[in-house]
């Protein structure tokens, strides 16, 4: 599981080194492959490359005759790429990935369960101000999560 989020720099060719904490890890069980792809919401998403075969698999397999369907199969698997991890912890993102989430110098690396979610550093900031202040336009709260209880 990945979770709690992190500030990480970019360098000129486009480097990320991923936090230590997760290294180990990434390294022992996904020998270093993961996948990255992109997010209606405007991030891209880093998945361990078994996890992502997964959900690729399952989504290819979706009968694609309403367009919403094909366009997500095509945004999601149409910019998959296949990233290995160096010996220093760095992914290298594509230019076509970085443009898509407007990623720059700095930028916000947050670990969601079986995979991350890369933000555009100020992007992200305004996502956690407007959780602060409510969203008002979001309506009723989705049904798997009313019971759940912190």
């Amino acid at each position: 599981m990945f979770r709690g989020g992190n500030t990480v720099k970019l360098d000129a060719k486009g480097r990320m080194a991923l936090p230590t904490r997760y290294r180990g890890e990434i390294s022992e069980r996904y020998e270093g492959r993961l996948v990255v792809t992109v997010h209606d919401d405007g991030c891209l998403l880093l998945y361990p490359q078994p996890e992502w075969e997964q959900i690729e698999h399952r989504l290819i397999n979706i009968p694609n005759q309403d367009r919403r369907t094909r366009d997500m199969q095509r945004m999601l698997v149409g910019y998959a790429t296949e990233v290995e991890m160096d010996g220093h912890g760095r992914i290298l993102l594509a230019p076509r990935l970085r443009e898509f989430a407007a990623l720059d110098k700095t930028v916000s690396l947050v670990g969601v369960g079986k995979k991350f979610e890369i933000w555009n550093e100020e992007t992200w900031a305004k996502i956690g101000s407007g959780w602060m202040g409510g969203r008002a336009d979001d309506g009723d709260m989705p049904h798997p999560l009313e019971s759940l209880t912190l």
